[in-house]
């Protein structure tokens, strides 16, 4: 079978390079655009890749990734959708966008949208560049979330295996819709998790304000997130204290809302995506 010809569009910029350095390593014919010089240069610079304009790049392709800002992406499929060939496969990697909207009514496109889930706090991987590969898509696997959001259901294999390439190495790979991938971000990783991670930090500076020299609060911080994550999510057996049971029964209602729950609602997550698209 024949591998789809690929447009990336914003391949210059973070995440773009990312992707075009994954698929460089594989056997895709990929076409690169970025409007930015400093862009182009990077590429150029870093990876020997010259960029080529909309019109080349769409030209007969397969497949568009949007490697772009949530907020420009309705702009930039908007303003391709016409140059698209009917089952042209067009790859968002974020839900917002597409949940709020924003793309083009096209029932002849493809849309599949893609995720990746970042390497696991739990990294037993080997060598220096794997442990403190945090983003993923170098040494480290990460899982991925995938959503074939509009079009033949034969068309899920081929953007799973896209995604699998820009985001390699993987571990796992999930099916879901887009609906779930929204509860996931932004309603689990950044409305949970981003959030009380900055109050944890918050907590840190407090106690260095207090009088605790800042080295020691950041070991003591991180060393007990890592012990008390392991338990929490079952990455090992253990339980915990009745002191610390005694503090969590304390600290969560003097810490979170009653109703913090709430943020998973629908209409809270379409909020929370109006929000940042």
């Amino acid at each position: 079978m024949n591998l789809p010809t690929i447009a990336l569009f914003g391949a210059g910029g973070k995440m773009g390079a990312r992707l075009a350095r994954n698929l460089q390593r594989s056997d895709y014919v990929v076409r690169h655009v970025e409007v930015s010089e400093v862009g182009q240069k990077r590429l150029k610079d870093e990876l020997g890749i010259t960029c080529v304009d909309v019109d080349t790049a769409l030209a007969g392709v397969d497949a568009v990734i949007l490697a772009v800002p949530d907020t420009v992406i309705g702009k930039i499929a908007a303003s391709i959708s016409p140059k698209l060939k009917a089952g042209v496969m067009v790859i968002t990697l974020d839900a917002a966008a597409p949940f709020a909207g924003h793309l083009p009514d096209r029932p002849d496109l493809t849309y599949f949208v893609t995720h990746p889930c970042h390497p696991s706090i739990f990294n037993y991987e080997e060598g220096d560049e794997a442990r403190r590969d945090h983003f993923g898509g170098l040494a480290a696997p990460q899982s991925i979330v995938n959503s074939l959001m509009q079009g033949p259901a034969d068309q899920y294999d081929i953007g799973e295996a896209i995604a699998r390439t820009i985001y390699a190495p993987i571990l796992r790979s999930y099916p879901m819709t887009v609906e779930q991938m929204a509860l996931l971000e932004p309603g689990l990783s950044e409305t949970v998790c981003a959030t009380l991670l900055a109050v944890m930090r918050d907590g840190m500076d407090e106690v260095v304000k207090r009088g605790v020299p800042k080295e020691a609060a950041r070991d003591f911080l991180l060393g007990h997130m890592n012990i008390l994550a392991a338990v929490i999510f079952e990455e090992i057996p253990g339980a915990f204290s009745d002191a610390c049971n005694k503090a969590i029964e304390f600290g969560k209602p003097r810490l979170m809302r009653d109703d913090w729950l709430d943020i998973f609602k629908p209409a809270e997550i379409a909020d929370s995506i109006k929000r940042i698209t």
